[in-house]
């Protein structure tokens, strides 16, 4: 007997389906002759095509995201938090592969970048509505924000919708103030078009979920995954800021913003202010 490795395997007995009945396949089923076909660089630099997928694939991850999270805002308004949990990780997680991404980009190099830019025109990251309706719904709410989509009535009107209602935080504190927590009126029936301000009454909610997480158990785990989640999105904020910091210095961005300067301001935002505040306390 030969101690050759085999140079193939043997397929024999695997009963594989050389030509699937009902005409559905996994490219059809995936529709990978539109979604291979739309990668369309307006350049011949080899590594814009780089820059098209990663931003593609970050929509992709975006949409998923807005997925869950729109089923987390019913399950809270339904009392229903144990689904809610693995909805929670799973944006979590997404955000852990949306950080990763930052990685590959960052090995594109500044002149790399400046060899296509202009062909970029005004394009830019910044007019993302999917991540805008995310920041939305996470309770990021700013109004300015929506009128660089004016121009494209249903797109405007999606974010409006987003804007206008309650985010995952005040569905959250809503939770809390059904569980018979003393939860402010004003934090719980308010314009919620309006960035939500943090109020000491609410972290005193909190701070007795975190005191005797044996009575408010599934409060407590809907607190960590929230923060979870937070903490991996601020991540992610953090590295594309210094992913752009490496590839364009202080450059302006191409949408209009200051670049770096903008990103770093982005990082002070928080989605759930209480649940990061009351650890100085516990």
């Amino acid at each position: 007997m030969s101690d050759e490795p085999e140079s193939r395997v043997d397929l024999s007995g695997e009963k594989i389906h050389w030509d699937p009945e009902g005409g559905l396949t996994y490219g059809s089923y995936l529709a990978l002759d539109q979604l291979l076909s739309a990668q369309r660089p307006k350049s011949s630099h080899h590594d814009e095509m780089l820059f098209v997928v990663i931003h593609q694939v970050t929509e992709l991850w975006l949409k998923l995201s807005l997925h869950e999270i729109t089923a987390v805002l019913h399950q809270l308004e339904t009392d229903e938090l144990d689904p809610a949990f693995k909805m929670l990780s799973r944006v979590a997680r997404i955000q852990g592969q949306l950080i990763q991404s930052w990685d590959v980009l960052s090995t594109m190099t500044p002149f790399d970048y400046m060899s296509f830019r202009d062909e970029l025109q005004q394009a830019s990251g910044f007019q993302s509505y999917q991540y805008r309706k995310l920041e939305f719904l996470l309770g990021n709410k700013n109004r300015a924000l929506i009128e660089v989509h004016r121009g494209v009535p249903s797109i405007y009107e999606e974010l409006e919708a987003a804007l206008v209602r309650p985010s995952v935080y005040d569905e959250t504190l809503r939770v809390l103030s059904r569980r018979g927590l003393a939860i402010p009126a004003h934090c719980i029936e308010r314009d919620w078009s309006e960035p939500y301000e943090p109020h000491p009454e609410v972290e005193a909610a909190w701070l007795s979920i975190y005191r005797d997480p044996k009575q408010y158990w599934d409060l407590y785990e809907l607190a960590e995954k929230l923060v979870d989640l937070e903490h991996k999105f601020q991540q992610w904020r953090f590295a594309h800021m210094k992913t752009v910091e490496r590839i364009i210095g202080r450059r302006r961005g191409t949408g209009g913003s200051s670049g770096v300067s903008y990103l770093q301001k982005v990082l002070q935002l928080s989605f759930f202010p209480e649940l990061w505040s009351v650890r100085t306390v516990i």
